[in-house]
């Protein structure tokens, strides 16, 4: 039995361990940007990606921060929704950009400034008046067959979508392939959470561990792929704001997740909603992301590089060792 105060503690604990899981997914978008940015053209949609990856010590500094924020997250859907913690995870721009501003020592100009408080501004805002509750259905066999058919079917459709159009579309159709892939490996990992409380000696005797690390290799798979098909402003915006609303929609769909609808409410979730990915969007444009690039350069030398260049930014012997566009 719950302590008295107990829920208010979990509470905190949800917010607190989805915000370490976002800044962990921030860093990772640093790391593996740079480990793969650089991958020949050939690479796009095949596992010679990976291999390339897997010799990269960036790239791998950046897998250990994702299995960090794996941890991280399954420790907050432990105690919360999808509905509550995967919006969270939008923090990971913010965190992006004053990572950027703080580590790299670069310029914070309007943008970055104005993004962050949309950003933030439209969470607070949705989580308050959505306040997320439920959550404790237990889906059956059909329902996650349906949702892992619509999961399936969604990805290839979006990875099908890439075969066309500019690089930045591409790497949009990649993010959002990467994302729903997310989203539902996030669903497993509540799924999990709910063997666990059964005990842990059955949890690998069951199948969502097995579909979960499917699913994660997928999702690794195809967020590669976008940040190797074209500008991170494209992908980054997609995978951040199409991953919290599939997952909400799993939620609801599977595990009876509650958003409060009545007394206009709705409408000011919507508004809420649109805030805080126009917030999302912002910062994905931003200079500072655009420039998160290198090539073949020791990793050590990048994380340790924190020198200011001509325009603020990464400078002309940054990272990449070329001029980077003035932040702002």
């Amino acid at each position: 039995m719950l302590r008295p105060g107990a829920p208010k503690v979990e509470k905190v604990m949800v917010f607190v361990l989805a915000v370490g899981a976002a800044l962990a997914n921030a860093v990772t978008t640093i790391l593996q940007r740079m480990g793969v940015e650089s991958a020949p053209p050939e690479t796009t949609l095949r596992w010679s990606l990976m291999a390339y990856a897997l010799r990269r010590k960036i790239w791998l500094a950046g897998f250990a921060a994702i299995i960090a924020a794996f941890l991280l997250q399954f420790s907050a859907l432990h105690f919360g929704g999808l509905s509550t913690v995967q919006p969270i995870l939008t923090l990971e721009l913010p965190f992006l950009v004053a990572i950027l501003g703080i580590w790299f020592r670069q310029h914070l100009g309007w943008r970055e400034w104005s993004g962050a408080l949309l950003a933030a501004g439209g969470l607070a805002a949705f989580l308050a008046v959505a306040a997320p509750g439920g959550g404790t259905q237990t889906p059956g066999l059909d329902d996650w067959g349906l949702v892992a058919f619509t999961v399936i079917a969604s990805t290839t459709v979006a990875v099908m979508l890439t075969r066309v159009g500019s690089a930045a579309w591409k790497a949009a159709m990649f993010g959002v392939a990467a994302a729903i892939a997310f989203a539902f490996t996030a669903s497993l990992i509540k799924e999990m959470n709910a063997e666990i409380g059964r005990g842990w000696a059955r949890v690998f005797l069951t199948w969502p561990p097995y579909a979960l690390a499917a699913g994660g290799m997928a999702g690794l798979f195809l967020m590669q792929n976008a940040f190797r098909a074209g500008p991170i402003t494209a992908s980054q915006s997609a995978i951040v704001i199409v991953d919290p609303l599939a997952s909400i929609a799993i939620g609801i769909g599977l595990f009876g997740d509650r958003l409060q609808t009545a007394g206009g409410r709705g409408a000011g979730e919507a508004l809420a909603l649109v805030v805080l990915f126009f917030g999302v969007y912002t910062l994905a444009r931003s200079p500072l992301i655009v420039s998160v690039k290198t090539e073949d350069e020791d990793s050590a030398h990048v994380l340790s590089g924190r020198r200011r260049g001509v325009h603020g930014g990464w400078g002309s012997d940054g990272p990449s060792g070329d001029a980077a566009p003035a932040p702002g």
